[in-house]
Parts: C-alpha cells; sequence; structure tokens
C-alpha cells in the first residue's frame, strides 16, 4: 500500500507534514489549494478514515497511524475555530 505524505500551512503559517497511509488522499486534497478549515476538516476525515479502512481491508486491521494523524490534524485546527477566515493551504504531496 503506498505511503504518502501531504504538507499543510496552517492560518497562522505554521506548516505540519501528515501522513497517510493510502494516497486516497490525492482524491481530497490538491497542492495549491487553500481550503476553508471546516471544509479541509471534512476532507481530511473522510480521506484518513478511507485510507485506515483501506488498510483494514487489506490486513484485518485498521491504521492507527492515520487515525492518529487526523487526531493532531484536529487538534491543531481547534486552535482556529473562532476565526471564519480561517483556511488551510495544501502545500505539496510527496
Amino acid at each position: 500500500m503506498p505511503v504518502m505524505h501531504f504538507h499543510v500551512r496552517w492560518p497562522d503559517a505554521s506548516e505540519t507534514r501528515c501522513y497517510s497511509p493510502s494516497q486516497v488522499v490525492r482524491d481530497y486534497l490538491a497542492p495549491g489549494q487553500r481550503y476553508a478549515l471546516d471544509d479541509f476538516l471534512q476532507r481530511t476525515r473522510e480521506a484518513l478514515g478511507i485510507a485506515s479502512e483501506r488498510v483494514r481491508a487489506r490486513y484485518g486491521f485498521a491504521c492507527s497511524q492515520a487515525m492518529d494523524q487526523l487526531a493532531e490534524i484536529e487538534g491543531i485546527a481547534a486552535r482556529f475555530a473562532g476565526d471564519p477566515e480561517a483556511e488551510v493551504a495544501v502545500l505539496a504531496f510527496d
């Protein structure tokens, strides 16, 4: 299963390298795009959920690392929840 990483820039200009056990993230996010915070969260929840289920289908267990990554993303996003203008930029895939 091809692992990938995606790099994001948060509203405060900090950056995070995020993990996915599957390239399904490419179906939900695009490098160079900016997403409203809530839209970004919905897209990453869905993508990482699907990625985790792909691991389950192949190996018999969900990907805890994908769920840990989602928890980290949600924790960082919570800092900006009160800002209706908050956007997340997807910088790159690797």
